[in-house]
């Protein structure tokens, strides 16, 4: 499905990062590489309260669950210009699906549908809405792209994270084999259906290791951490990264996947 439109954005907007639960537990490093490109970019960020979106209840059918999490984070991103999320899966819940867990209520569907509309995932937003051509790291080496499921499919990013890692001094992209094949993780698939879930991530893993890079990119969490514990389970050694890290400059911390030094 093609992206939506962007309007022509305010001269410094102000934008609500939804840092979502994985970043904000397991990797917070992609949250501040986030903030750091959307300020970057012009953007006055906030970082208000939040929940968890709610998808992993809308998944499972828990549609009472599902609604609790959306009004709220409705109420907390709805005084902004813009919400924007390093991650498809999570901007894709927002932007698809919560209209639709509040059709028949006339008043908060049209507040869903306003935050939905002005909902982006993060490279989308620099490049279609901030019309941002380049990026100022510098990163050696060559990388691999993983399209996730939900950015691919139900918001259009595809084009928009090459295009900025194009800009990236020193790193070469090549692609993989399938590179627009799910990798396994699908949230509660995984824990539902372990067995199915390993043998696509197999695969996954197997394209990965094939297309030569030294470092694999996506940008969801998610897919991620399931596809690095793949690779490191088979014992290939292949730097693990969201984009959005690479894109900030901000490759200090250790790839996903690997324990920081000292850790046990």
């Amino acid at each position: 499905m093609a992206p939506h439109s962007a309007s022509s954005p305010p001269s410094r907007p102000r934008v609500a990062l939804f840092a979502t639960c994985l970043v904000d537990l397991m990797r917070p490093s992609v949250g501040f590489a986030a903030l750091k490109l959307l300020e970057d970019a012009g953007c006055i960020v906030d970082v208000p309260n939040q929940t968890c979106c709610g998808q992993p209840a809308f998944n499972s059918g828990d549609r009472a669950s599902a609604q609790a999490l959306a009004l709220q984070m409705i109420t907390a991103f709805e005084g902004f210009d813009y919400v924007v999320a390093p991650s498809g899966s999570c901007a894709g819940q927002i932007r698809r699906h919560y209209p639709e867990l509040f059709e028949g209520d006339p008043n908060l569907i049209r507040r869903a549908e306003a935050v939905a509309a002005k909902t982006w995932e993060l490279t989308s937003f620099l490049v279609d809405v901030m019309k941002v051509e380049a990026v100022s790291a510098s990163v050696a080496g060559t990388a691999t792209y993983h399209d996730s499921c939900s950015g691919l499919r139900e918001l259009g990013v595809k084009a928009q994270p090459r295009k900025l890692l194009a800009s990236v001094e020193g790193l070469t992209l090549t692609e993989m084999n399938e590179n627009e094949v799910c990798c396994g993780f699908g949230g509660t698939f995984a824990v539902k259906y372990g067995e199915i879930s390993d043998s696509i991530v197999g695969k996954k893993a197997g394209n990965v290791t094939q297309s030569g890079a030294a470092m694999l990119l996506a940008g969801d969490l998610g897919c991620l951490m399931n596809i690095a514990g793949k690779l490191s389970r088979e014992g290939k050694a292949v730097e693990v990264r969201h984009v959005a890290e690479v894109l900030a400059g901000m490759t200090d911390e250790p790839p996903i996947g690997v324990p920081p030094q000292g850790a046990r």
